[in-house]
């Protein structure tokens, strides 16, 4: 382990802190800035510390600090409707994170076909245990599930993903630059 790892670890935990709280109510499942927290994390790390500063934000809020959605925190929080959402956020950090180390010796669409890819397939984790656990805490079907946590929020994510494909890749240029950040690690 190096020390600039580490310390962008706990960065990457500390900015899901800040972002993960910050949510509108949309019924049962709240609009937040987890996940593009959780996207920004998986850009600068990669898949391997990505998911990592992830579990340190989880372990954060299941310890009690106020860092998930509507500043909440606890176990209750994590066993939840929700609750499946924010584990899922491991596999958001680890794919995502994965395709864009890939895409580090790609150059334009490539590159960033690369990265959508691995934001869209890791989402697709997160959504589909967030709404299996969904329906398993609330006792609802598939339906209503979808209707409940994915379909409100296709948009929202959407966004999202353009906010970190142009953030993520703005933070890697000024990191790499910098010497700070070294590409191609998983």
């Amino acid at each position: 382990m190096k020390v600039k790892q580490l310390a962008f670890t706990a960065l990457m935990a500390a900015l899901c802190c800040i972002l993960g709280p910050l949510s509108v109510p949309l019924g049962s499942v709240p609009v937040s800035l987890g996940v593009l927290a959780v996207y920004l994390a998986a850009y600068v790390l990669g898949g391997k510390w990505g998911s990592l500063s992830v579990l340190i934000y989880l372990l954060l809020g299941l310890a009690g600090l106020p860092v998930f959605s509507g500043f909440a925190g606890g176990p209750g929080k994590m066993l939840g409707p929700t609750g499946g959402f924010l584990i899922g956020f491991l596999f958001l950090a680890a794919i995502c994170g994965g395709f864009v180390t890939l895409s580090d010796h790609r150059k334009g669409l490539a590159r960033y076909g690369l990265q959508i890819t691995g934001m869209i397939l890791g989402l697709a984790a997160c959504y589909a245990l967030g709404t299996m656990y969904f329906m398993f805490v609330m006792k609802t079907g598939l339906i209503a599930a979808l209707a409940a946590c994915v379909l409100p929020f296709l948009i929202f994510d959407a966004l999202k993903m353009i906010m970190a494909l142009i953030l993520g890749n703005a933070l890697r240029r000024a990191l790499t630059f910098a010497n700070l950040l070294e590409t191609s690690r998983v």
